[in-house]
């Protein structure tokens, strides 16, 4: 492993330092306008400027990162400021960190900008503002510290924050209800990551994640406790991504407005995947982790793949869809293949911001669907060929890159994942079109496996890897998995209305009954408060009122 290069405060440091800071000076302006002594409308402004200058900020971070391409390859440049007791303010500066410091900025920026018109004379308008802007920060000083315990913190306030935006309307029941099961289930992650950090910490005698990698690289061999922080930063990223059966929450916080479901499918939920890529030097010491992580996010991902086909409204679609894609990510880190996390990272959180915040014309876009005459079943042999092309396409699309083919098995893994993916849109294509019509579609399919494999070559550049024993086992499980959702989709498609579909249909209608359990053992234990009463109510509707007569 590289050695990372420890500098005074570099200008690339400065930078990192100043966007959490800008944020938290929004949450200071917004939290004036909250006790009335800013007008909102100022306090929008100053906002909205706070988001501009830091993706500003970003920008020239990626800038200087062009310029510093071989040095940020070969090792992060970590930047400290002071020493406050066993907290060092320390910073890291790599490709990881600009990355995804440059996602949370623009996503930042365009949900800022689409929430000062959504939120316009909404009675809660006041609260909204601290809390975003409060998120961003923590959230901002979680991607770019190197010391463990600021990351810690900055965990905690990411949640905290954001349970304030999910608890925005204090008299809508199921929205308490749901931020108070994501609460309770936020504060088993929190304590897992608080035993991994004091283990790793005291075990390198260091709370810098710098100085934490290269001493995991120099123990041969690994001690215990090592190992357990590795399965713990394995639970709480799984808590945080919300994979089974802890997803609930994640389906049933659809009563928020729409910028704060942005937020958290797109921003927050990933944090998980983040830590696991940031320490995968020490996931790699532990194959019980790595197992953990593989099984979790294969379940989650199939299982919730075959709920969201099942549902309706157009929002909890999409909740079902960060919940699989999150399994996704959770899979790719368990075996090794973090870069391709990274990638999965980045696509899907521009993804989700544009579904949710563009959800009205999805909801108009679905009612056309609706009108038209249902698709026809698929047949047997259009998922055969369909199965043949796919498959085809995706190892000439990993060929292109790696002319030998010589893979690993997670490698070949992923081939199989993209051709079955690329099988399930042809057969559809097949059973609605002529042969000559589904070439077109064929011929873009085989671009995009290439542009996916050439992809996973930059970003194996920008997320070091580093070499781990043979995961045959692991792979053959995600093989089976996705190759199982691929037969029960198939099936479903080709007899519509069979003994599979029919039999498991309503079994999958219900989640599989996961969340039920957990739902009554959070009640259980804590119960949710009550919604305000009925004055309340009217008092939240007072403002709508007004301006209806005002019309």
């Amino acid at each position: 492993m590289t050695q990372p290069q420890h500098l005074s405060l570099a200008p690339s440091a400065a930078v990192l330092v100043t966007a959490p800071l800008l944020y938290a000076l929004g949450g200071v302006f917004g939290q004036l306008a909250r006790l009335h002594r800013l007008s909102v409308a100022r306090a929008w402004t100053i906002v909205r400027a706070v988001s501009l200058a830091s993706i500003l900020l970003a920008l020239a971070l990626c800038a200087d990162a062009l310029f510093s391409w071989r040095t940020l390859r070969a090792g992060a440049q970590v930047s400290t400021i002071a020493h406050l007791g066993i907290v060092t303010l320390s910073f890291r500066m790599d490709l990881l960190t600009v990355l995804m410091l440059t996602l949370v900025t623009f996503l930042g920026w365009v949900i800022t900008n689409y929430s000062r018109s959504y939120m316009s004379g909404d009675p809660a308008e006041q609260r909204y503002l601290p809390y975003l802007m409060g998120t961003l920060a923590a959230v901002s000083l979680l991607l770019v510290t190197n010391n463990l315990l600021l990351f810690l913190a900055a965990w905690v306030l990411t949640s905290l924050s954001l349970h304030g935006l999910l608890t925005l309307y204090q008299h809508r029941q199921a929205a308490l209800i749901a931020a108070h099961k994501k609460f309770l289930a936020s504060r088993m992650g929190d304590l897992t990551l608080l035993c991994a950090v004091l283990l790793l910490g005291t075990g390198a005698h260091s709370f810098e994640m710098d100085k934490i990698l290269e001493n995991v690289t120099r123990l041969h061999p690994v001690p215990t406790a090592m190992h357990l922080a590795a399965v713990l930063l394995a639970i709480s990223a799984a808590v945080k991504c919300a994979q089974l059966p802890l997803h609930g929450w994640l389906i049933q916080v659809m009563e928020a407005p729409t910028p704060i479901s942005a937020l958290l499918h797109a921003g927050v939920v990933n944090l998980g995947g983040f830590m696991l890529i940031r320490l995968a030097g020490v996931l790699n010491t532990t194959p019980a982790a790595q197992t953990l992580l593989v099984i979790l996010g294969s379940l989650t991902a199939t299982l919730s793949a075959l709920v969201m086909t099942t549902r309706i409204s157009i929002k909890v679609q999409l909740a079902w869809s960060t919940c699989a894609q999150m399994g996704f990510m959770l899979m790719e880190c368990g075996l090794g293949l973090y870069h391709l996390a990274l990638l999965h990272l980045l696509a899907h959180s521009l993804y989700k911001a544009h579904a949710f915040l563009s959800s009205g014309g999805t909801v108009a876009l679905a009612r056309l669907k609706q009108m038209q005459p249902p698709t026809p079943a698929t047949s047997a042999s259009a998922w055969m060929v369909g199965t043949l092309l796919g498959v085809f396409a995706a190892l000439f699309g990993a060929w292109l890159w790696h002319t030998h083919l010589q893979f690993d098995a997670s490698a070949y893994t992923c081939i199989l994942i993209v051709g079955l993916a690329i099988a399930g849109a042809l057969a559809n294509a097949l059973a609605t079109r002529t042969l000559a019509a589904t070439l077109p579609l064929a011929a873009g399919l085989l671009a995009i496996s290439a542009l996916y494999f050439g992809l996973e070559q930059f970003f194996a550049a920008v997320v070091p890897q580093t070499v781990t024993q043979s995961q045959w086992h692991r792979a053959a499980f995600v093989a089976f998995c996705f190759a199982l959702l691929a037969l029960m989709q198939a099936l479903v498609r080709i007899h519509p209305l069979g003994a599979v579909a029919t039999a498991l249909y309503p079994w999958f209608y219900a989640g599989l009954y996961m969340d039920e359990l957990f739902t009554r053992t959070t009640f259980r234990v804590w119960p949710a408060r009550p919604a305000r009463d009925a004055a309340l109510r009217r008092d939240a509707m007072q403002p709508y009122q007004q301006r209806g007569a005002a019309q």
